[in-house]
């Protein structure tokens, strides 16, 4: 059997050989082809016309249509706070951010200062951003143990960012149209989310998936209208809607200089605080499919367990405070 391959490589091989020596020697035969030539110039030419021909449709087709309209800025307003996971969840929810085009983000600071890790990290980003702070009242601050429903959190942040917002409309910086976000840090945003939500008008609205010891909280609509919210807890509220579930037009936003978010409101009433006295449940604009699909859950990162390290550091032995983390 190892005879007759090699015997058929061999044979292979040799006619292969003779069949590259015969190419070759035509290469150096001289060859008539004047003819060959005149038809490929004639081919080339009518290639070449009809490409120009395509060139001038598609200028009178550009030249006939209207002008784009401006894609609406997205302002998102994002809280953040010195913790462990924060450089994490910023990097998290920044690599969503750089994929969505015509964002602002603004983000600020639960501090007296800007601090340098944030300062840093915003530098790199490659997003288009405003850095501001402004510390929570200590009467306002969730203690040591406290549960996170127990005081509404990020409410001065959020109104330092309306602040801004404002004050830059004052100064003639916010002539094109749009939209006001509130992201917080530790959520999870589909890109459907931010091109759902550039159109709005008023104030639109969607479901937020994982929220309220639910699979979902949601405005129910009926005939293209929000009439009522599916949610577990007091829906009763003037708006029993989530911080991820609703946008606003700047528009809107600059027209009612006195919306604020109430830092005293009462548990779960701190939406209805700042949607109060701007916009009516008719006015609603649901979105994400009449509010039938999820584009963002209220996720949270665990809580880092230092067990090892403490001990380490009594020891003497923990880790460089010098890496950033």
């Amino acid at each position: 059997m190892r005879l007759k391959l090699k015997t058929v490589f061999v044979l292979y091989f040799m006619v292969s050989l003779l069949g590259l020596i015969y190419a070759l020697m035509q290469l150096g035969q001289r060859c008539d082809c004047t003819d060959h030539d005149m038809s490929r110039d004639r081919v080339i030419s009518r290639l070449r016309g009809e490409l120009h021909s395509i060139r001038e449709q598609m200028k009178k087709a550009e030249a006939t249509k209207p002008p784009k309209a401006p894609l609406s800025t997205i302002y998102v307003i994002t809280p953040t706070y010195a913790r462990l996971v924060q450089k994490a969840e910023l990097t998290r929810i920044s690599q969503t951010f750089l994929h969505v085009p015509q964002l602002h983000w603004i983000l600020v600071e639960d501090s007296a200062n800007r601090t340098s890790l944030v300062s840093e990290f915003l530098a790199h980003s490659g997003l288009t951003y405003t850095h501001l702070h402004v510390p929570t009242p200590r009467d306002r601050k969730l203690q040591e143990g406290d549960p996170s429903w127990l005081k509404p959190r990020g409410a001065e942040q959020r109104n330092e960012g309306l602040r801004w917002l404002r004050e830059e409309s004052t100064r003639g910086r916010q002539r094109e149209p749009g939209v006001v976000y509130f992201a917080d840090d530790d959520n999870t945003y589909s890109l459907q989310l931010f091109e759902e939500m550039r159109g709005t008008r008023t104030v639109s609205v969607w479901p937020v998936g994982l929220v309220g010891g639910m699979r979902f909280e949601r405005p129910v609509v009926e005939g293209g209208r929000v009439v009522r919210f599916h949610t577990g807890w007091r829906p009763g509220r003037p708006f029993p809607i989530d911080m991820a579930g609703f946008a606003v037009s700047l528009r809107l936003v600059l027209a009612n200089p006195e919306s604020r978010f109430d830092g005293n409101a009462p548990m779960g009433f701190l939406e209805s605080s700042f949607l109060q006295g701007m916009v009516t449940m008719e006015e609603l604009e649901p979105k994400a499919d009449m509010c039938a699909k999820v584009l963002v859950w209220h996720t949270r990162t665990e809580k880092p367990k230092m067990k090892r390290e403490d001990a380490l550091q009594k020891q003497g032995l923990g880790s460089d405070p010098g890496v950033e983390v």
